[in-house]
């Protein structure tokens, strides 16, 4: 039977951890005096233990008086329109409800979620419309609100709901498709709540506060850090997104990220995710990139953006060597468009874009993103590598041109082989597909054209910088690339109406 004491102040029972703890501390006290006779000692808490004792005490920071700052700034999203759903669809959702969609082919389609709400199961449709669900945040005691693009776009009717409580119609007053930022304004109102976008660009580890509506629940706050910058996702030719790790769910799409100031330094447009909830990857859009949309959207609810007429690639290593350049960098010209800026000034194929108003360029998606913020009808200076010597061309930046539809290669013949593993036919054989260049009718998946990409439909154009309009003439300047002692050779390929360069290894050949 346990037997229960009360000891005297001086046989106090200690558990075990603890009598092993004042035994350390007497011997290192021992130590120290008899390291440093005479010495005196500080036998106070170390810093360490008296900052703990701290946070005891007061406990830890917290976000709370920044989300009650920015909080009644950010409301809910409704947006009702036509709903495209049948009976027949396969139950995937409809792309309004569910959010952004992402070019077919990319590397992330398969595990993007789009925000919205969620479709019936099984595609089936109750009513002739859709609604759906996102986020947003107002920048204007005026009524003016920011969201994405995705959740307002084709909206029969928007409506929002404040941290309040109180509903409102609201007018889409232009949307950007290319960056996914839409802007909308509040009717019947003119004192509400905003917020600021912040004026620098956040680092990566800093503290971010994300607000918004997932899932329909409203006004809720997740937090995190900034993950990394300048992502890369495949949404479109503008991407610079932050990734976050502030988890953030179907429905917070537009809704706002802060810094720890409770300034705007992003806007939450998309997620990575098996599931369609969070797994502590999300993006948003950087604020200096919404703050430039916004600002046009306001002036004339459209957005126009610069452009100079080229398709260009970002400068792989392999593409580096074969150039002889010392460093991966630039955007490469895989061709001038006919009659465009760039062909005016004489802007040919291979030439390597490396500034642009002294400006140092990275990539490819960085001069899309420096051309398009230069105003249409300005000049502009680009430093170019042309034939190996460094030039310096100007011209005169136009208004970027809707898109082209998308061709694709039909009825090919072919009439021989060429090696890497391609069987090819020149393109004036081939119906649609012109005179110049030789079209790869057959890739064997397993040779070293399929592993650099390059699939039947194509035209090589030229290789080595050299044109090509028959197979042997492929094998030609593959056989001379090899006798120079080259790895890897360029060669320019079209696919549908997009050109590009490959560095394909001449070892194979």
């Amino acid at each position: 039977m346990p037997l229960h004491t009360s000891p005297s102040p001086s046989h106090r029972i200690l558990p075990r951890r603890r009598l092993a703890l004042m035994a350390s501390a007497t011997a290192l006290t021992g130590a120290l005096l008899f390291a440093a006779p005479g010495a005196q000692l500080n036998l106070g808490p170390a810093p360490a233990l008296a900052q703990a004792q701290t946070v005891q005490e007061h406990g830890p920071a917290g976000f709370a008086d920044i989300v009650r700052q920015v909080k009644p700034a950010v409301v809910s999203v409704r947006v009702k329109l036509k709903s495209e759903v049948s009976s027949s669809d396969s139950g995937s959702g409809d792309s309004k409800d569910q959010g952004r969609s992402f070019p077919k082919g990319s590397p992330f389609e398969r595990f993007f979620r789009e925000f919205g709400w969620p479709n019936l199961p099984n595609g089936r449709t109750l009513r002739p419309f859709t609604m759906a669900q996102g986020s947003g945040f107002f920048i204007s005691p005026d009524g003016y609100a920011v969201t994405n693009d995705h959740v307002v776009n084709n909206a029969d009717t928007v409506e929002i709901k404040t941290d309040a409580g109180k509903t409102y119609t609201a007018k889409v007053i232009g949307t950007d498709e290319k960056t996914d930022v839409a802007l909308i304004k509040v009717e019947g109102g003119s004192n509400f709540p905003y917020v600021k976008f912040a004026d620098h660009t956040p680092e990566t580890g800093d503290w971010v506060i994300a607000v918004g509506n997932p899932f329909g629940l409203g006004g809720t706050v997740t937090a995190g850090i900034v993950s990394a910058r300048g992502r890369d996702i495949g949404a479109g030719p503008y991407d610079d997104f932050l990734q976050i790790d502030a988890p953030v769910n179907k429905g917070n799409s537009g809704g706002p990220a802060f810094d720890e100031k409770g300034n705007v330094i992003g806007v939450t447009t998309a997620i990575y995710s098996p599931s369609g909830g969070s797994v502590g990857i999300g993006f948003a859009i950087p604020a200096d990139t919404v703050k430039s949309v916004v600002d046009q959207l306001k002036q004339t609810g459209t957005v126009t953006r610069g452009w100079i007429g080229v398709q260009v690639q970002t400068v792989t290593q392999d593409i580096a060597d074969s150039m002889g350049l010392k460093k991966a960098e630039g955007a490469l010209v895989a061709e001038p468009q006919a009659g465009g800026p760039a062909a005016k000034s004489g802007i040919a194929s291979g030439d390597l874009i490396q500034s642009v108003n002294g400006q140092e360029v990275k990539d490819s998606r960085d001069l899309a993103k420096r051309i398009a913020e230069i105003k249409p009808g300005s000049t502009a200076k680009l430093g170019l590598l042309h034939d190996g010597a460094e030039k310096t061309v100007s011209l005169t930046v136009e208004k970027m041109p809707g898109q082209k539809p998308e061709r694709h290669a039909s009825g090919q013949e072919s009439e021989g082989a060429a090696p890497l593993g391609l069987t090819l036919a020149p393109a004036a054989s081939v119906p649609g597909e012109g005179n110049k260049g030789v079209v790869v009718t057959d890739v064997n998946p397993a040779g070293p054209a399929a592993e650099h990409g390059v699939r039947a439909g194509d035209v090589i154009l030229d290789v080595a910088g050299k044109p090509v309009n028959a197979p042997a003439e492929v094998s030609q300047a593959l056989k001379a690339a090899t006798s120079e002692g080259k790895h890897t050779v360029l060669m320019r390929i079209k696919t549908g109406d997009s050109t590009h360069f490959v560095a394909m290894p001449v070892a194979a050949g």
